[in-house]
């Protein structure tokens, strides 16, 4: 339905989190002329891409009481994103970005620094928010909606490995992982083979003794030594963790290792959040929301930017961000709870027909990607996404596939940070 010219409703609206999602959608969202306060534990506009060279504490990541460190960037990281005149930035350019944004859009006014949610719930037909500034101090404040922008790259997912209890060596997730220098001449076998298990165990072999590579997606009798270094080993899934420091994998080759590094991913996380149920994450399936914005007993009061993985990140973000905010506004109307509800299990019978597991419901892909895209952009007025855009991503994921060690820097398209962005 074709959103109408003007603005209904202007709200108080409460956006969690100042990274890229959050930015985008603070700027939406006062473009509908709804007043933004924006919260941020931090101590400048980025998010994750907030480079630091601290890590926690605990190495994987798995004591709750744990002094938490946000972002998961490593040192060499570089995107997915094209730029001029190298195809894919750096992290640090990615930062520099954003805050330029910020600073064009005006946004950094409206974002408290040091401010960390601690509680999201539902009064009457409002939303409190309690937040806790850096002196310790509390607040509560009633906002007529929230925006929950807080990303998935903070809370890891470590590996279950029979007998890792037992293994002696040393273990840590990658997002505690920086540079590569405390792995010189270690033997480190890394689990997961995507893109932070592709960029690390790569990082890694300029030091690391040997690598070894466990991928769950591969068959059994995998074992291939991988071009580009001569350190480099591909191996399917590991069997077993010993008490003598031995790794085994399915394929049935021993390694004596030093180290794990964990590359597996992330979980969604809101600690912050009570929806007496109506919110719930499992196996990673946050839910149910409609098209992974909305939860249909709740809406439009609280939503969701940025929680699907495998797409255009950031023109996704502006999309839902859009939609969000022209909800709000009364400018474009939902469907009706249950309409919402109907449409959202049938995504996931979907889902389970397919074969997936629950963790999956957030994965778009390039094909699916492209429809939800120019779904969103049909609701709020939008032309649809680029066709070059989405030949990017596949081009992107089938040379991580096929040339993990160069495909930053391979092809021929010349275009800028700002344009693949879409934000501007």
């Amino acid at each position: 339905m074709a959103p109408s010219c003007s603005p209904v409703n202007s709200l108080h609206v409460a956006v969690i989190g100042a990274g890229a999602a959050g930015l985008v959608a603070a700027r939406e969202l006062r473009r509908e002329s709804h007043s933004v306060v924006v919260f941020d534990r931090g101590t400048e506009v980025g998010g994750l891409w907030v480079y630091t060279p601290q890590s926690e504490p605990d190495p994987l990541s798995l004591d709750p009481a744990r002094t938490v460190v946000h972002s998961s960037v490593y040192d060499s990281l570089r995107t997915n994103l094209p730029r001029e005149p190298r195809r894919y930035p750096n992290h640090r350019e990615v930062l520099a970005y954003l805050r330029d944004f910020a600073r064009e859009f005006k946004l950094v006014e409206m974002v408290r620094f040091g401010t960390e949610v601690v509680l999201v719930e539902q009064e009457g037909r409002k939303w409190k928010i309690r937040s806790r500034n850096s002196d310790g101090v509390s607040r509560d404040e009633i906002f007529d909606s929230v925006v929950v922008c807080n990303g998935h790259y903070t809370e890891p997912r470590v590996a279950q490995v029979p007998g890792i209890d037992v293994w002696p060596g040393k273990q840590l997730h990658s997002h505690n992982y920086r540079v590569p220098d405390p792995f010189k001449d270690k033997v480190v076998v890394v689990i997961g083979n995507f893109a932070s298990g592709s960029d690390i165990s790569r990082d890694l072999t300029g030091v690391a003794k040997e690598v070894h590579i466990a991928a769950r997606s591969k068959p059994s009798e995998t074992y291939e030594k991988l071009p580009g270094a001569n350190n480099l080993w591909l191996h399917p899934m590991i069997e077993t963790a010993r008490k003598d420091g031995s790794i085994v994998f399915k394929n049935g080759k021993v390694v004596q290792a030093d180290a794990i590094v964990h590359c597996t991913g992330y979980i969604y996380h809101f600690p912050f959040l009570n929806t007496n149920g109506y919110i719930t994450v499992e196996d990673n399936c946050v839910g149910p929301l409609y098209k992974h914005v909305f939860p249909p007993a709740l809406a439009p009061g609280i939503s969701f930017v940025g929680l699907p993985w495998m797409t255009l990140l950031f023109t996704m973000f502006e999309l839902q961000s859009k939609w969000v905010a022209a909800v709000l506004s009364g400018r474009v109307t939902l469907p009706s709870q249950e309409k919402m509800m109907e449409d959202t299990n049938a995504l996931y019978a979907k889902r389970d027909a397919n074969g997936f597991p629950k963790r999956y419901t957030h994965r778009l892909g390039v094909v699916a990607q492209v429809d939800y895209l120019k779904w969103i952009a049909d609701q709020i007025g939008e032309p649809p996404v680029e066709q070059w855009r989405n030949q990017e991503l596949e081009g992107g994921y089938v040379r991580l596939a096929t040339q993990p060690d160069s495909f930053r820097d391979s092809g021929t398209m010349i275009i800028s940070l700002s344009r693949l962005m879409r934000i501007s």
